[in-house]
């Protein structure tokens, strides 16, 4: 499993950005993406995830209406992105792109990471 993260960067409060996961390598029995964040000293949060064929999706509450999560297959890959709006100071953390193989997406403990990247709001 290849799981490749692009599109972090800096914003100011109520702006917007666009992240990209990349996942490659994916047994067929991989069923569920996801982004979540972390910062330094907090716990690992999920914000949004979504089945790969795209039947649902699932949001934190402190991202519900502001960010939206998609998918696009191409070839052998998986495509997720995340699209920010309405950027707040709290959006602030790495973030991750996750794969797992859970029948039932959702934001809890998943199993395939990538790097991470970072989202600074000012």
């Amino acid at each position: 499993v290849q799981l490749v993260e692009s599109g972090g960067g800096s914003a100011q409060a109520g702006g917007s950005l666009r992240l990209s996961c990349v996942g490659s390598r994916f047994p067929s029995s991989m069923n569920c993406m996801g982004w979540f964040r972390q910062v330094p000293g907090k716990e690992r949060e999920g914000v949004a995830a979504i089945a790969i064929d795209g039947s649902m999706t699932y949001y934190a509450d402190s991202v519900k209406g502001r960010f939206t999560i998609t998918i696009s297959q191409d070839n052998a890959q998986n495509t997720i992105y995340l699209q920010m709006n309405s950027l707040k100071p709290e959006d602030t953390a790495m973030y991750y792109c996750a794969a797992d193989r859970r029948r039932v997406c959702g934001l809890g403990r998943y199993t395939d990471w990538g790097q991470g990247t970072q989202v600074t709001v000012s």
